[in-house]
């Protein structure tokens, strides 16, 4: 039998979820001809096609489908047992991608993500930035950071909270000058608001008391936009009031630039969660990042 050569498995597996040799190979940042030569190889020592592919069209066999499972497993456990040596000898390092949601970069992992590469230093970081729902594998995301209120579309992925974030009202001190003063939701109707999505159409604001007690008001936004630092320099410059996770806008509510609006309603929770793809293995870096968020990320969506 000839030899195995666990590179034909690892370029397998990567043309499979990148979803063709092209984007693989722009993923891995090595030549398209090394990956197909390994495909081929790994074809000829099966004695079976794995891919069919044109020039206009890329399909995984059945037998390719049925063979991505076992070579994604050994690319796996490959991974784990780098991953238990390199901890044994307290020797990390390598690279883990992140994506996570822009408000989340901005106000809860600069920190972390700094003194996590800090602590070490010999491992890499990529961060991916964005608001919209991504395919993990088709991606090449290790973990992802995602807010919501309800359940993850992706029941295949392994999912975890992290944290619970309140959201709140909040508006400049020096706001509104000469309007009525805000005690119950009802009052919200007479005043300006700033609201997060630029592309949701109905806006509502679900509150809730401390007491239980829900009000389902509708808002017509002076400002709408999908970055929360924005809406939070409106609302301090005294443009309105805006609903933002808690969390944001501590600072500002230390610094008297923010007053809560409203302090006891909030403005809805929602769950931060971390979404991984669903594997036997994980590299180190990877390991460690998804404890340090784990352990650190409670305290910095924490409102004190």
């Amino acid at each position: 039998m000839a030899s195995i050569d666990l590179n034909d498995y690892y370029y397998f597996v990567n043309v499979v979820e990148k979803g063709g040799f092209t984007r693989a190979a722009e993923a891995l940042g090595i030549p398209k001809s090394r990956i197909s030569r390994h495909i081929a190889q790994l074809e000829e020592r099966l004695d079976a096609t794995l891919i069919q592919r044109t020039t206009r069209q890329f399909k995984v066999t059945e037998l390719g489908e049925v063979f991505y499972q076992h070579a994604r497993a050994a690319v796996d456990h490959v991974a784990l047992a780098e991953t238990g040596l390199k901890r044994k000898k307290n020797a990390l390092s390598g690279t883990v991608t992140l994506s996570c949601s822009v408000g989340v970069a901005q106000f809860a992992l600069q920190e972390l993500l700094t003194g996590f590469m800090q602590e070490h230093p010999d491992v890499t970081v990529h961060q991916q930035v964005t608001n919209q729902n991504i395919d993990l594998i088709a991606a090449g995301v290790d973990m992802s950071i995602r807010g919501h209120t309800g359940p993850l579309p992706d029941s295949t992925s392994i999912q975890r909270t992290l944290a619970v974030v309140e959201w709140g009202l909040f508006t400049s001190a020096g706001y509104p000058p000469g309007r009525e003063p805000i005690t119950t939701p009802a009052d919200l109707a007479n005043h300006a608001t700033l609201a997060l999505g630029w592309q949701t159409p109905n806006d509502h604001w679900k509150l809730q008391h401390t007491s239980g007690a829900r009000e389902d008001l509708q808002v017509k936004p002076r400002f709408k936009s999908d970055d929360m630092a924005t809406l939070k320099q409106a609302a301090s410059a005294g443009l309105g009031i805006v609903a933002l996770p808690a969390y944001t806008c501590r600072n500002e509510l230390a610094s008297g630039q923010l007053l809560r609006v409203l302090p006891q309603w909030h403005a809805g929770m929602a769950n931060l969660s971390l979404v991984m793809p669903r594997r036997s293995g994980f590299t180190a870096p990877v390991l460690a990042l998804k404890e340090c968020l784990q352990a650190a990320l409670p305290a910095a969506v924490a409102l004190a």
